[in-house]
């Protein structure tokens, strides 16, 4: 059975779209038929990540509008066969997009996809609204400060309000991706705690996303994280969460500031 999965935040640059891209990947690598659709209209950015940007001729609205066929826009990725991209338009306006149309699009997409992977604009607009309308699981992407998490549980707000399972009367399951997190900043109190985060928000926590280098690195050759950088840690982070969307049991781990586990370890043989 297919699964609408809506990766989503109410404020921007906090990872939606690396996130989109590395946890596409890696339920791709496990074996899925994944489908990452880019409702961002007019911005356009998960192509550049997942490296299809000279490959767009048809995008989203295209299909929505019936200029397209879904399968003239699909672009299947060059790294794995079961890995499809379906871009924004980077030309056209969000009104563009119609809920009669969307719906369209992901009854096709349910018929061909195990997974299909919605990347959201942040914020509440239509684009926003019309991502998560349709979605089984959402993702709720923040970094722990305090703007971040509390526009996360407005979010939280309307995806236990405008969905069609919430209209149903149905369960949104509801997951929190935090990213950015930096452990030794967050003991110094310069950014929150993971517990002060699940605290505010109260939903599982999907996976921690350490702040590194590995992301945008990847981010600027065109390849999700998890392809790009598997070895990294938040690639590892982003396979793990990836097999708790499947249902896997994964021990959760936080990251750790790796200097001050050495200066332990020094200081440890010092007292030795």
């Amino acid at each position: 059975m297919s699964q609408v999965l809506v990766v989503t935040s109410g404020k921007g640059g906090v990872g939606k779209t690396t996130s989109t891209a590395a946890l596409g990947a890696a339920l791709a690598l496990g074996g899925n038929r994944v489908a990452v659709v880019d409702f961002d209209v007019g911005l356009r950015n998960l192509d550049l990540v997942m490296g299809a940007e000279r490959r767009v001729v048809y995008d989203l609205i295209n299909v929505v509008q019936g200029e397209a066929k879904l399968q003239q826009a699909l672009i299947r990725d060059k790294r794995l066969e079961t890995l499809y991209l379906l871009p924004a338009s980077q030309t056209r306006d969000k009104d563009a997009l119609t809920s009669e149309g969307v719906a369209r699009v992901m009854e096709e997409l349910r018929d061909s996809f195990d997974w299909i992977v919605c990347d959201s604009p942040a914020g509440i607009e239509r684009g926003a609204l019309l991502a998560m309308r349709h979605a089984d699981v959402a993702v709720v992407v923040t970094n722990p400060e305090v703007s971040s998490v509390r526009d996360s549980d407005r979010i939280i707000g309307m995806l236990d309000a405008k969905t069609e399972k919430a209209e149903r009367g149905d369960y949104m399951e509801k997951h929190l991706l935090l990213t950015r997190y930096d452990a030794a900043r967050a003991e110094r109190g310069q950014m929150l705690k993971v517990d002060d985060v699940l605290e505010i928000l109260s939903i599982p926590l999907l996976g921690i996303i350490p702040e590194s280098d590995a992301v945008l690195n990847a981010s600027n050759v065109g390849s999700p994280v998890t392809l790009a950088a598997a070895e990294s840690a938040p690639a590892r982070a982003y396979l793990d969460a990836a097999r708790r969307l499947e249902g896997d049991v994964v021990p959760m781990i936080i990251p750790a500031d790796k200097r001050v586990g050495l200066m332990g370890k020094l200081f440890g043989r010092r007292a030795a």
